[in-house]
């Protein structure tokens, strides 16, 4: 086994425990603004063997890492990330997308929703699918876009993004 075989999912899960961190310390600190603070108290569960769940895991630290553009290291998080949940051709087919279209491939858009949630719309032939539905504004009448996400059953790994209409 090579090493950079072995340190992927190291970077992976050093990236969501410092994400993680990050979120926790103003909270801690009794920092946080009316902004930052969530509307209701919430819990988060998952499972590593639901494809489902990876996508969603993959959108919530990937849109985490492109948000925060202050910081040095969210370009090479957002990459980890890519390397790590997508399986090589759709990397590939995300980064000619994103030469011809001068955006960012995952979102499928230049900006970075301010909300997204996931959803299981069915399996068949090895995959899952599942729809991504990112939200860009708040208000009474948000913009949103919905992606259609292939995960590969056997690897959990995205094999396909694609905008719906």
């Amino acid at each position: 086994m090579s090493i950079r075989i072995r340190t992927t999912p190291l970077t992976v899960v050093a990236l969501a425990a410092g994400l993680a961190l990050a979120a926790v310390t103003p909270a801690l600190a009794g920092t946080t603004t009316a902004a930052a603070r969530p509307a209701a108290a919430s819990s988060a569960q998952g499972d590593p063997r639901n494809v489902t769940q990876r996508v969603t895991d993959f959108y919530g630290a990937y849109i985490d890492a492109v948000w925060d553009t202050e910081d040095p290291a969210s370009g090479a998080d957002a990459k980890a990330l890519r390397d790590f949940y997508l399986s090589p051709s759709a990397r590939k087919k995300v980064t000619a997308w994103e030469k011809k279209n001068h955006a960012d491939g995952i979102l499928f858009a230049q900006n970075v929703p301010v909300k997204w949630k996931v959803a299981y719309t069915g399996s068949g032939m090895g995959h899952a699918t599942s729809r991504v539905t990112l939200t860009w504004s708040d208000g009474n009448h948000p913009q949103v876009t919905r992606i259609d996400i292939q995960s590969d059953l056997t690897t959990r790994k995205i094999t396909d993004l694609k905008p719906t209409k």
